[in-house]
């Protein structure tokens, strides 16, 4: 029962982790060297998910980290009623949101290919 309930904790946490990596990318994406800081901000989303991954030894981890960031960053894309936009359609912007859409992909990605062949090398060891 307790390691179930460090289980949740844990996921828990990666999801806040990708949520806290969203809200302060959403509002330093346009740092100067801009569109670079959005770049470096998308790298970082990347490594955190793919160490989820691996720290985890679990699909899920690398895809709560996701999830957090997808939330906050898409919520904070929306225009609100005042008709304020804090993620802006610049190329920073736009590197931010589909630069980090795409590291989250291509992290899922490796993350498949990582489990597959430790999958297949555990499997070949039995043998």
């Amino acid at each position: 029962m307790a390691s179930r309930a460090f289980s949740v904790v844990v996921y828990a946490v990666l999801f806040v982790l990708g949520a806290f990596e969203g809200i302060v990318g959403s509002f330093h994406y346009s740092q100067p060297p801009a569109p670079w800081i959005a770049v470096l901000l998308v790298l970082a989303l990347f490594t955190s998910c793919l160490l989820a991954a691996v720290g985890t030894e679990s699909f899920r981890g690398m895809v709560m980290v996701a999830i957090g960031w997808a939330i906050a960053a898409f919520l904070l894309s929306m225009g609100s009623h005042a008709g304020s936009v804090i993620i802006t359609a610049t190329t920073a912007g736009e590197v931010f949101l589909y630069g980090g859409t795409l590291a989250v992909g291509l992290a899922a990605l490796a993350t498949y290919v990582w489990q597959t062949r430790s999958r297949l090398a555990r499997a070949g060891q039995r043998r």
